[in-house]
């Protein structure tokens, strides 16, 4: 069983979770930021703290319901630990103040309740009218959302995998390594690996295993990358000596690995609006090896530096900007920072890059659009009008793409041929969708 931090550490957490409930920063960066002003706290206390405000935000809607109807840091981290972790009053009496140790024992008596069926959560009051989003810790909105496009056995299952935590993929870079090498190299250093189910690039550790200063990643010959990001870029399919922009390049992750599939020969453009993450791929390319790569700031997707690349590009990638909903086992914020409005202004956006994307790609030439969102009007909506506004562009079938790279993923005989959707409890991947086109000659 779980042991209770110390009081020390505890306030450390309630404090973290504060910041971070504040919701006007990622929860990543509001830890970070509250790990660089606390340098005291170890690994192992960065670790408690962060664990606990993820759990809590993911089970945030649940574990308001349970601490009404005062809601705050230190009762939800007390219901966390109470609920969560099973730690008792007797457990948690160096923590509590007057009166929380009946709290907690309440808390401890409903949750078994509501776990038997015996009990359930309150449709009425603060936090919304829908009882099954509250038990599934959703915005009513999304789980309306969710509702309607997967039904509610799906979304039920959907969801229970969205608030697990994300395992640790890594994608070997084939330039430098190969999997099973590097597999070896792991497990001798205790780190156990195997591959992924279906990226033949992809491994899976058990646990989460500090890397920055194994040599294998100092070495560039693995990154940190979710199997279903490798699959995006597996899409893509680039070939040696081709001209391919990953056109929403952020950090690079796809970027570098389009760049080992094309043997780090053609050029690869990496286009994006921001210096700051155009600046973090710097270090990573360096580490990759790779001499094809051209990273290229632009101001908007109308940029003059695209316009003059026009019908010269074999592949062109769109890592859309999108809700990233489809992300919510490592970023579990999202579904409290994200609302109808801003997903509305995102589908604009994703339009707009993408018709402008598909200028660059000449005829014969591949256009894939991507985003990490479960929602159709971020998806599918905007595949369907990019092909009704572009009739010589058409789909290509995923499921032949993946098969001549001896890829075989189950539920693509459920999707439309140009389409793909990874769901995490399906492929036990985040959650994607890829639409793919092919530029006909006029």
């Amino acid at each position: 069983m779980t042991h209770a931090p110390a009081p020390a550490l505890f306030q450390h957490a309630i404090a973290a979770l504060t910041e971070v409930l504040r919701l006007n920063h990622p929860a990543d960066a509001a830890l970070s930021r509250y790990f660089r002003e606390h340098k005291q706290l170890g690994h192992r206390d960065r670790g408690f703290v962060a664990e606990a405000v993820f759990a809590i935000l993911r089970h945030k809607r649940s574990l308001e319901a349970l601490v009404l109807p005062q809601v705050n840091a230190r009762r939800l981290l007390l219901a966390h630990l109470a609920c969560h972790q099973g730690l008792d009053a007797k457990a948690l009496e160096a923590l509590l103040r007057h009166g929380e140790a009946e709290l907690v024992e309440h808390l401890q008596q409903r949750w078994a309740a509501i776990g038997r069926g015996e009990d359930h959560f309150d449709p009425s009051g603060p936090l919304g009218l829908s009882a099954p989003a509250i038990a599934l810790d959703l915005p009513d909105w999304l789980y309306q959302r969710l509702l309607a496009q997967y039904g509610a056995e799906e979304t039920q299952a959907l969801v229970a995998a969205l608030n697990r935590p994300a395992p640790l993929d890594l994608r070997v870079n084939s330039l430098k390594a190969e999997r099973n090498a590097v597999a070896a190299q792991l497990a001798k250093d205790g780190i156990a690996a195997t591959p992924t189910p279906y990226s033949p690039l992809g491994l899976r550790l058990a646990g989460k295993p500090a890397l920055s200063r194994h040599p294998l990643f100092m070495d560039g010959a693995v990154e940190v990358q979710d199997e279903g990001s490798q699959l995006l870029g597996l899409l893509l399919a680039p070939k040696r000596g081709e001209m391919v922009a990953d056109f929403c390049a952020g950090a690079g992750g796809k970027t570098l690995l389009l760049g080992a599939l094309m043997r780090s020969t053609g050029r690869l453009y990496a286009f994006d609006v921001s210096e700051k993450r155009l600046n973090n791929l710097k270090p990573r390319l360096a580490r990759s090896g790779l001499s094809n790569v051209h990273p290229v700031r632009i101001e908007s997707e109308n940029d003059a530096r695209i316009k003059r690349l026009a019908g010269k590009l074999d592949r062109v990638l769109v890592d859309a900007p999108c809700s990233g909903l489809g992300t919510l086992r490592r970023n579990p914020d999202l579904k409290w920072r994200q609302d109808e409005k801003s997903v509305a202004e995102l589908n604009a956006k994703q339009t707009a890059i993408l018709n402008s994307a598909a200028r660059l790609v000449k005829a014969g030439g591949r256009l894939v659009y991507a985003t990490c969102s479960l929602l159709q009007e971020e998806n599918g909506a905007v595949a369907d009008a990019f092909l009704a506004a572009h009739p010589d562009f058409v789909a290509v079938p995923v499921a032949d793409i993946l098969a001549a790279q001896g890829i075989e993923l189950p539920g693509l005989e459920a999707m439309p041929a140009g389409r793909l959707a990874l769901l995490p409890h399906r492929h036990d991947s985040d959650a994607f969708f890829a639409a793919v086109f092919e530029r006909q000659a006029k």
